[in-house]
């Protein structure tokens, strides 16, 4: 671990964040001594004041560490560059258009790569006047299930979350140029041909 490095970040995220070192101190119930031996790189934050520091300063631990925070290239946003992260403790469903560390229950998620639908994961698509009537024939037991449909666009992206023992369809408005997403709690994410 750099100090110097580790010094600056936290220097550049107070200063961002508009407080003084005393009041990030008094946050932290520490010394604004130890925030400015910390900003000058003549030490670092010990590890037992990490969680808080992170906190506080709305930063990953592991980036005060390296004393860096890279900002990732900029890819507009584009809705069709989705990716999808599900949580396999808690079920919580994360997206996100750019590269990014995403994290949920203290664990780094992998983005889901889809696969193509197959013969036992395939979707039915409907177009009923101005909407997508998509239905799946699929179980929806509480231990095998369709978590999910989202359909992405290059400016919007819909997602209709589905439960165990509840019909697998699900209405979108018609999105042209739109790719289809589901999720299956046991085989992972899939995209419509």
């Amino acid at each position: 671990m750099d100090c110097s490095k580790v010094g600056e970040l936290i220097l550049s995220l107070r200063k961002e964040k508009g407080m003084t070192q005393k009041q990030l101190a008094d946050r932290m119930n520490i010394s604004d001594k130890t925030i400015s031996k910390w900003e000058r790189g003549q030490g670092c934050p010990d590890v037992s004041l990490l969680r808080e520091l992170s906190k506080v300063l709305e930063v990953n631990i592991e980036k005060i560490l390296l004393g860096n925070l890279e900002p990732n290239d900029a890819d507009k946003g584009n809705m069709k560059k989705i990716k999808f992260y599900v949580c396999p403790t808690c079920g919580n469903i994360l997206t996100a258009t750019g590269e990014g560390e995403v994290f949920c229950c203290g664990r780094k998620l992998a983005e889901l790569v889809p696969k193509i639908e197959d013969e036992t994961h395939r979707l039915n698509v409907e177009q009923i006047e101005d909407d997508f009537y998509i239905t799946i024939d699929h179980e929806m037991s509480k231990t095998h299930f369709i978590s999910f449909v989202a359909c992405a666009a290059h400016d919007r992206m819909l997602l209709v979350k589905l439960y165990p023992e509840q019909a697998a369809e699900v209405r979108f408005p018609v999105m042209r140029k739109g790719q289809i997403y589901f999720y299956c709690n046991q085989h992972g994410l899939w995209a419509k041909e």
